[in-house]
């Protein structure tokens, strides 16, 4: 996974975080050349941790506002932004993306 340091998460907008690369629709379901976004590592694991590959696909999961928008991962952001940049909480997978 590409990383870059100091740079602004598209999704949760903290700073000077380490960044990677999120394939929005996601490449097993032919998003390899599709858009990404530039999320911070914690985002990047909350999300992969609440949802599948599918999942991202059947709810409409593939921009950056539609995740913002998504009850779940609203919560966390709410939550995420009041941490410090340096802060990588850890995740644990949901229930539904363990099985």
């Amino acid at each position: 996974m590409e990383q870059e340091l100091h740079q602004i998460c598209e999704l949760c907008g903290r700073e000077g975080v380490q960044t990677t690369r999120h394939h929005l629709t996601p490449k097993a379901k032919g998003g390899t050349h599709l858009p990404t976004a530039r999320l911070c590592r914690s985002c990047h694991k909350q999300i992969h941790a609440l949802y599948t590959n599918q999942d991202l696909i059947t709810l409409g999961l593939t921009s950056v506002p539609a995740l913002q928008a998504d009850p779940e991962i609203a919560r966390y952001l709410k939550w995420i932004r009041k941490q410090p940049a340096t802060s990588v909480p850890r995740v644990r997978k949901s229930e539904r993306v363990r099985s």
